[in-house]
């Protein structure tokens, strides 16, 4: 049969429900609305309304005014900047707020910690930046036990007011290393409790798997430890898991320079997380711009599609009409 959808007409193969057609475009659900013959569908009804021959199918998507047309939606949210960034190991909060600002970053990571009873209202570098101009990614580093990031993750969203939450659940403290499997524990728990969870995993593709089964909104597989600044130990394992999820994936921790954000975007990560690399830059506003632009470029390369690679060499130039080379004279 053929409906038309968003003003095209569209082959369909069977019957098809709302929720059936919206899950074959690879859409998330929370970022989108659907109206069908002029009348907008609940959410809760797409899975109980049928499209029929020559029915007219509306399709949009909530997005951010002023997002562009290549938007990252994490949780029902959009995003424009792919670039994420944290607020720690400034030197003060003035440079914080100014490479923040370069970076264009709209998500930022902040950790939360005891209040210091003696200057309670003390937040060190933080207190130079605007957190009301960016959305608060609140994380629970710290957290060695799925209970104890989940208990973080509570006291995180009544101190910030929102649900997003990166979860860490650290299982060697020498290298920081993920554990994945409390990861996955946690992950279950706060979807339950209604959390948009984004959690910080090695790059392993059964962990991600695991972690897009168990409601996760993204996956976060490392590229080195974190503050390390070593790059990639293993690229091949994220692009592995950006082959196989559906949910964004995000490079997160390890790395150091600009190309290798770029680099991340190149495979197809949805975003990269970058916080030491542009904090411990010797000119952190620079580096904080630089990368900025090079998930920009990195991005409209994967968009453009990389040349196919070949065995042998291909000359650019005719191989038709070449001068003649002179002839050798004997010696």
């Amino acid at each position: 049969m053929t409906i038309t959808l968003n003003g095209s007409a569209q082959p369909l193969s069977a019957r098809t429900s709302v929720g059936e057609l919206i899950r074959a475009r690879g859409l998330a659900a929370a970022a989108v609305a659907v109206a069908l013959n002029g009348d907008v569908v609940e959410r809760e009804r797409w899975s109980e309304t049928w499209i029929e021959e020559g029915d007219d199918v509306e399709i949009i998507r909530i997005i951010q005014g002023g997002a562009d047309d290549d938007p990252l939606v994490i949780g029902g949210v959009s995003f424009r900047s792919r670039l994420f960034t944290g607020t720690g190991k400034f030197a003060s909060g003035e440079i914080a707020a100014a490479a923040l600002e370069a970076s264009g970053t709209q998500l930022v990571t902040v950790a939360i910690r005891y209040v210091d009873l003696d200057d309670p209202k003390r937040s060190g570098v933080l207190d130079g930046v605007d957190l009301a101009r960016y959305r608060l990614l609140p994380n629970t580093a710290g957290a060695t036990t799925a209970e104890h990031a989940v208990k973080m993750a509570r006291l995180a969203r009544v101190a910030t007011g929102t649900d997003f939450i990166k979860l860490e659940v650290i299982g060697d403290r020498e290298y920081l290393w993920p554990d994945n499997a409390a990861t996955i524990e946690a992950t279950r728990a706060l979807v339950k409790e209604g959390f948009t969870v984004l959690p910080y995993c090695s790059a392993d593709l059964v962990t991600a798997l695991r972690l897009e089964e168990a409601g996760a909104a993204t996956v976060m597989p490392l590229a080195s430890p974190i503050g390390s600044g070593q790059g990639y130990n293993d690229w091949v394992g994220i692009e592995r898991i950006v082959q196989r999820v559906s949910i964004p994936v995000v490079v997160d921790a390890g790395i150091g320079v600009p190309s290798e954000a770029a680099m991340a975007m190149e495979l197809g990560a949805a975003a990269v997380l970058v916080n030491s690399a542009i904090a411990r830059a010797q000119d952190p506003v620079a580096m904080a711009e630089a990368m900025k632009l090079a998930v920009i470029a990195g991005r409209t390369a994967r968009v453009a599609g990389r040349m196919a690679k070949r065995r042998e060499a291909e000359p650019s130039s005719p191989q038709h009409g070449i001068p003649k080379a002179p002839e050798t004279t004997p010696a």
